[in-house]
């Protein structure tokens, strides 16, 4: 039975990163339209939520790399290595932060997308300054803040909509269950 259900998240894992590689050419043809949407976030924190945070963060980790080495975007220096760690942090984040709530519900998926968003923008600010360095000719308190907050307005309320709906949807199916209760000690273990 464990087997089977390792096979299931893998294989809803490949479907994620399918989407994430695909997803980009809805907003890919106009570069600034893409970088407000934000379309690989979606298929990385919906891996994190419905497979646990291993997989989100494999995914997550994997995905510009191999959307580089597939079309050549996004541009690996700086953008794609910072990317792949602020993806990975949102896959893992919102594993964890979720599968660790008390409750398996709308709010707890709010709590848990807002605590991921916000893990991973620091990490991504992080990895620009490890990069990039500090200064004026380095990595901005202002270049910051146009990246991870003001320019990324329409990707975080895309999110903040798309992501609930399709749990919500989801639920409906019997695919992800909202429950009341606290996950068992031995399913935590085994996400």
């Amino acid at each position: 039975m464990e087997t089977r259900k390792n096979i299931y998240k893998l294989t809803l894992s490949a479907m994620f990163l399918a989407i994430g590689i695909i997803l980009p050419f809805l907003t890919g043809q106009i570069q600034q339209i893409g970088n407000m949407l934000l379309p690989m976030h979606i298929p990385v924190l919906l891996c994190g939520l419905v497979c646990g945070w291993r997989y989100g963060l494999f995914i997550g980790f994997v995905l510009p790399f191999l959307r580089y080495a597939m079309f050549g975007m996004p541009v690996l220096f700086p953008t794609g290595l910072a990317m792949a760690f602020e993806l990975a942090t949102y896959g893992m984040a919102i594993g964890l932060f979720y599968s660790h709530s008390r409750w398996h519900c709308i709010v707890s998926l709010y709590r848990s997308m807002v605590a991921a968003m916000l893990s991973g923008r620091v990490v991504w600010a992080v990895v620009q300054m490890l990069l990039l360095g500090i200064g004026e000719n380095g990595f901005t308190w202002k270049m910051f803040l146009a990246g991870a907050f003001f320019n990324a307005i329409p990707g975080i309320i895309l999110q903040l909509v798309v992501i609930p709906a399709i749990m919500v949807a989801l639920n409906r199916t019997g695919l992800v269950h909202f429950t009341k209760t606290k996950p068992e000690i031995s399913e935590l273990g085994n996400e």
